[in-house]
Order: C-alpha cells, then structure tokens, then sequence
C-alpha cells in the first residue's frame, strides 16, 4: 500500500512548510487552496482514493499553505508573494527542477506566477476551476462571510462552504468535509485568505505561460462560473479546456474520473495499465451483531452454544447470498459484508431480522447498521470511514433493529423503505453528529 511520507521545510521569511510526498515516478506537484490542506484530503473518502490514484503514475508532493494544515498556523503574510516563496522553498527542499503542476481553484494564482517567473521549470499543468480574478462574486456577499467568520460563525460558513462545494452528495459526505475545514484552518486565518482569494488578479500573468495546459471544470459548479474557468482558458497560449458535468467543487468526486485525463495529458500510463483506484466504487457496507452471545455460551455450554452458532452463521451466509451480498470477514458473533446496490443491502438486512424473528428453538437476536461511501479495499477486506461508521451505527442499534446512516437513507429515497429518525449521535472518531435512521421492516 502507498502511504505518505511526512516532510517540512522552511520559505524565504522563515515561515514551516509541511508537505507530504507520494508514489514513485516523475514528479508532479499539487498547489491547492488553505482550505484543502493534505491530511484532510487524505482521510476524506474520496480524496484518499482520488490521491492514490493520482500518484500511481508520479511522484505525487502535496504542500500545506501557510496557515493551514501541519503548516506553521500563525502567520502574517498571506500574500502571492509569500505563497510562491513557500511553492519555491519546497521545490528546493526536493531538489525539484522540473515538474508538472496541478492545481485547485485559487491554488491556480500562486501556479501560475510561479511558472511565469520560472521559464522551463513547470513542464505541463493541470488546473481544476481556476479563475484569474474573482469579478464573480460581489463585494457586499464576500465582506459579509468575513464578518461571519470573524463574529464567531466558523461553524455556519464552513458547512455553507461544504454544501456549496458537494451539492449532489448526501449530507453526511458535506458534514464529513466541513470537519475537515475545521482542522485545517483557524477562522481568523481563513477571513484573511479568503478576502485574499477574492482581491487577487493574475490576469496579466496568464498570457506569459507558453506551456502546455489542461483546464478541467464541473459546469455546475456553485463556486467558480464556467464563464470565468473559460476566460481563464483564454488567456493561456496553450490551453485545452475540457468541461465535465457535475457540481461538486473538487475533483475527486467519483463521477468526474479525470485520473485517465490527467494521465493522458500528463503522457502517463493508459488507463487499462495504471494501478487500480481503491475505494473508489460506491459500496454499502453492513455489520450484524449478535446480541448477548457471551450470556448465552455462558448459559448453553461449549457445545450447545457453538451449535446454535453455526445455525446463526449458516441463516447469515445463506441470507447474504440471497440478496447478492460479500461475506467480507465474520467476527464469531457477527458479520461484515458489503452490496453493489443499497436496495439489495437494506432487503438483505430486514430479510436477516425476519429469518431470525422466525426461526425456532433458541431465540437469536440481531442488530444490523449500514452505511454506503466508497471503501478501501485491499486483499479482499475493506477499511477507511465508511466502514467505521457503518460499525459504529450498528453499535447503535438495539436487539432485532436496524440502523442506517443517512447516506443509506438518500439512496433509498423512493424505494418503498419507512425510516424512522432515531436522531443524532457523536460516533467515536468522528467530530462531526451522525444522523441515523430505524429501518422498519416488522409487518
């Protein structure tokens, strides 16, 4: 498995600058808003994916821009000028003459004055949504969401900036990635930058990068206009504007699959032999839980108890298989299995509750949780935020319930399920609440 490895170095004014460096190949160097700093990408479901994915093919450095991330927290200048010194100090920490650039809405300002002042060093570049000046937004909306953020409403703008940067996910992936604003960023520091996002102007520098470019943008992205990705298109001698549908503000949305892009652009490996993506297929994952096991081995015996275990195991298995479900590992006295389709999931579960209900002899009580995201799978097991959740909600559930979380419950809309909203909870490594619903499934 490709892990990260850790590294910092220090800009021109002395300010930290922490940056991660992934996979082998030749070097292709991420410069990305505050806001999108590494370890949150990282542990982000899609971005993990998204990241191993792009670093199959290349030497992958992510950097933290000052104020954010593992980046030095306290800083004053958050100018172009020192947001290209840090871009120039870790290039020299790495030894890095040339390499191909990607890089995120504002990251686009720093880029792109870096590769202006810098002839030869940036080879190619990939920009997502970028903008050469912010003439999009009024002044009165942006002031407004400063004073917010200044006034003590982090919490509100940061969740306004996830819905607006995941419109078609269900609520549970915004609230998953304004916790991640939340640790990568202090309010104050954000005010700054973004007032510095919306005030900067790179429009004369654009014309001066004479290297190849691919411009990639969402059409209906609610952040950045597609008139202004096209304007932006226009002023660089050779660019190669490419529009995907979609809302979602960042790239690594599964629906985009611009990995295959960037690699053909980039003069990567074609798409049949570059490493495969984990996790990013969308996967509903279910716990069951036998409840009281250890009282009833403690009452029944050795033999008897593990009697009425195999009987457990063989209703579970048989189920699974009915409803086109993967046994992913048993835990002796439960199950994880994962579904291509949720429908199939959510039947699987109320159809493990009425085998149970329904069978005679000991009586035999489960709980089930679900949640749907996109795993990541390795040597036939699945890992990361989806299946934690999954865990956690099914920890939740009472004997003979079960409990989804509201992804789960999106992708069900209008199929026929009664969900009942059992509310709110806080599930162990996640900072942000869960909202979990009861699946009826009792005539």
């Amino acid at each position: 498995m490709i892990e990260p490895q850790h590294r910092f170095c220090r800009s021109a004014d002395g300010t930290e600058i922490a940056y991660a460096r992934l996979g082998e190949g030749p070097h292709l160097v991420a410069v990305f808003p505050h806001l999108v700093d590494f370890e949150s990408s990282w542990n982000y479901r899609y971005g993990n994916a998204f990241l191993r994915a792009v670093s199959a093919a290349h030497t992958y450095i992510h950097y933290d821009q000052r104020g954010s991330g593992l980046s030095q927290r306290t800083v004053d200048d958050l100018s172009l000028e020192a947001q290209v010194a840090d871009l120039e100090a870790v290039l020299k920490s790495e030894g890095i003459d040339q390499f191909d650039a990607f890089s995120i809405l504002s990251g686009a300002a720093p880029l792109a004055s870096y590769a202006a002042r810098n002839p030869g060093r940036v080879r190619r570049a990939v920009f997502w949504s970028p903008y050469h000046r912010c003439d999009f937004r009024s002044r009165e909306k942006v002031n407004a969401m400063i004073a917010l953020i200044r006034d003590g409403g982090w919490s509100i703008a940061r969740r306004t900036i996830a819905d607006a940067s995941m419109p078609s996910g269900p609520s549970e992936l915004a609230h998953e990635l304004a916790s991640g604003y939340k640790k990568s960023i202090e309010p104050g520091t954000y005010a700054k930058t973004f007032d510095w996002e919306t005030r900067y102007d790179v429009t004369d520098v654009l014309p001066a990068l004479d290297i190849p470019a691919l411009v990639l943008h969402p059409k209906d992205s609610r952040l950045v206009p597609t008139a202004a990705v096209r304007s932006f298109a226009a002023l660089l001698p050779q660019a190669e504007l490419m529009l995907v549908n979609g809302g979602d503000a960042m790239p690594w949305t599964p629906q985009y699959q611009i990995i295959a892009e960037i690699d053909r652009f980039l003069g990567g490996p074609e798409p049949a032999a570059a490493a495969p993506e984990r996790g990013n297929v969308l996967a509903t994952v279910l716990f069951t839980d036998l409840v009281a096991h250890t009282e009833m081995m403690s009452r029944l015996g050795d033999e008897r108890g593990r009697a009425v275990l195999r009987e457990h195991e063989t209703i579970t298995r048989n189920v699974l298989k009915q409803y086109g479900g993967t046994e992913v590992k048993t835990m002796g006295d439960g199950f994880m299995a994962s579904f291509g389709s949720v429908t199939k999931a959510v039947e699987c579960a109320i159809a493990l509750q009425r085998a149970f209900a329904d069978r005679e002899g000991e009586p035999l009580s489960i709980r089930v949780g679900l949640n749907a995201g996109e795993p990541i799978e390795e040597d036939g097991d699945l890992f990361g935020a989806t299946v934690i959740l999954a865990s956690r909600i099914a920890a939740k559930a009472g004997a003979g319930e079960i409990l989804v979380a509201d992804t789960v419950r999106g992708l069900c809309s209008g199929k026929g399920f009664l969900f009942a909203d059992r509310g709110e909870f806080v599930a162990k490594g996640f900072e942000e609440p869960v909202r979990a619903y009861e699946v009826s499934w009792r005539s």
